[in-house]
């Protein structure tokens, strides 16, 4: 997992397909643009929400983008859905969404949380097994809200690069949001909908990429593209949080600690479990903020005394043995604690959702080798979105849909403005921060999950407290469940109604 921190992001990681011949970054660009026709299919659908039933139009399309020299450089694919019908188009909200990685498509998001079709998986942590999958209807769909696009980031999906180019060429921090801003103003001329309430929705780095679309759309001097907010999901708009901990970066080990209590407490790990679970995580948050920060400060200069006290305190978080802790230095990295909390039991947990529970070859290793959330949720999620862009989408297209490109995520490029010998951790908070300071309509929603290791709240929480974002501005919420908090199906009730509620506020 330390090999890896940059990817804990979404869903990278073992478990998920590799990336085919279609898609790589010498193949996908060698197509000749003159002979790539922009494919669209275009679908009209009716659902039942409550007592209420909407008419919405479907419509998956490529979307080409132009170079300096009119020539095309590649396309981006992406599946709105539009309601009908409207009195006045202009007037409804419509909101982007993007999954994360780098290197995701937008299928999680899309089939998972807030598309009008849901995947029907268990709420329970359960890996479903094997195929043939549930696709339903999803009462909890945005789309009663806002008018929604799922965006696949080149090299995912259908996306790809044309002519001479290659999907290599977009796959870095300011690459990546260049072309995601090109389609989205794009779509806005297309589609008339410049003067619409607009939002973006990110997951995990794609809450990374939705601050870098506000630099590059709302912050562009005299051409800006105003936003009326963001929603964040599984946030990591400041990797020094939501990336490993160190010796170099010690704050993660304090943040994690409320996620290591959720998880213990609902695995009932814990050597005295408290009634009120709300209670218990305000304790651990105020324990973890004080004592136990200033304890790593001390370091080394920290007494045996003082050593045996924050171990014993730690023990009633996590449920680990106070010895364990103590030959940690009382520092628990996020890849241990998913291997040793129920190691007795012969029981491995999942990084992006502690509530899966697995089980490894090798008992006494040291990291989870067989991630059980992974493996729990990739195969119905890829088997699904193939079968429903051709099923009900009409999508004809011949190549397999790429629902994470792994080759993408690996050769991602830093940010330009990042390449000093001493530069840090990359940070788009400030530009929310900005649009905030001078846009008195933009404010920011986030989302996280108590039991996510990838973006754990309680970091999230530090995050947005130290923003500079007007607390008014910004709503945090916690769900039950983890990285993909939705797929707890009454946290993603509540989400939805509170997402529904900041948007209709946000029109007032």
């Amino acid at each position: 997992m330390r090999e890896t921190a940059f990817i804990l992001l979404l869903l990278a990681a073992s478990g998920l397909p590799a990336a085919s011949a279609a898609e790589s970054s010498s193949g996908s660009g060698e197509a000749s643009a003159r002979d790539f026709v922009a494919r669209r299919f275009v679908t009209d659908h009716r659902m039942s929400i409550g007592k209420d039933t909407i008419a919405y139009t479907a419509t998956a399309a490529d979307t080409i983008l132009l170079d300096a020299d009119g020539k095309p450089k590649a396309t981006i694919f992406s599946i709105s859905y539009v309601k009908q019908p409207v009195e006045k188009a202009a007037d409804r909200p419509i909101t982007f969404l993007f999954n994360g990685g780098p290197g995701s498509s937008a299928v999680w998001l899309h089939l998972g949380a807030f598309g009008p079709k849901r995947l029907d998986l268990p709420s329970d942590a359960i890996n479903p097994g094997g195929p043939p999958y549930r696709l339903v209807d999803n009462p909890h769909t945005l789309l009663s809200s806002s008018d929604l696009v799922f965006v696949d980031p080149i090299g995912t999906g259908y996306s790809r690069a044309l002519g001479k180019n290659k999907n290599a060429d977009y796959w870095g921090v300011d690459e990546d949001s260049a072309v995601i801003a090109e389609f989205i103003r794009a779509y806005l001329t297309a589609q008339r909908r410049w003067n619409s309430p607009k939002y973006l929705a990110g997951e995990s780095y794609g809450t990374t990429r939705a601050g870098l679309l506000i630099r590059d759309l709302e912050l562009k001097l005299l051409d800006s593209v105003f936003f009326n907010g963001v929603v964040l999901i599984a946030v990591a708009t400041d990797i020094s949080i939501a990336t490993d901990e160190g010796s170099s970066n010690e704050m993660p080990y304090v943040t994690n600690l409320p996620t290591f209590a959720a998880t213990a407490y609902y695995h009932d790990a814990l050597p005295e479990k408290p009634a009120d679970l709300d209670r218990f995580l305000e304790e651990a948050r105020t324990f973890a903020g004080a004592e136990y920060l200033a304890a790593l400060f001390k370091g080394s200069s920290l007494s045996a005394a003082e050593e045996q006290a924050i171990a014993a305190k730690l023990h009633r978080f996590t449920g680990l043995s106070v010895p364990y802790l103590k030959r940690c230095r009382l520092r628990v990295d996020r890849a241990r604690f998913v291997k040793e909390l129920l190691r007795e039991r012969g029981q491995t947990l999942a990084f992006h959702d502690t509530r899966f529970v697995g089980k490894d070859l090798d008992d006494a290793g040291e990291n989870v080798r067989l991630d059980p959330f992974l493996l729990g949720i990739t195969g119905p999620f890829v088997a699904v979105m193939n079968d429903y862009l051709g099923t009900e989408l009409g999508v004809k297209v011949e190549e397999p849909y790429t629902a994470f490109s792994l080759e993408s995520n690996q050769a991602w490029k830093r940010a330009k403005g990042g390449q000093a010998l001493f530069s840090g951790f990359l940070n788009t908070t400030p530009h929310l921060a900005e649009a905030a300071a001078t846009n008195k309509d933009f404010r920011v929603f986030v989302v996280s999950g108590l039991h996510d290791l990838a973006t754990p709240f309680f970091g999230t929480e530090y995050v947005f407290l130290h923003s500079r974002i007007d607390k008014e501005r910004i709503t945090l919420k916690n769900y039950f469940g983890g990285h993909m908090m939705y797929l707890y199906e009454p946290s993603l009730r509540q989400m939805s109604e509170d997402i529904g509620r900041f948007m209709t506020h946000e029109r007032r």
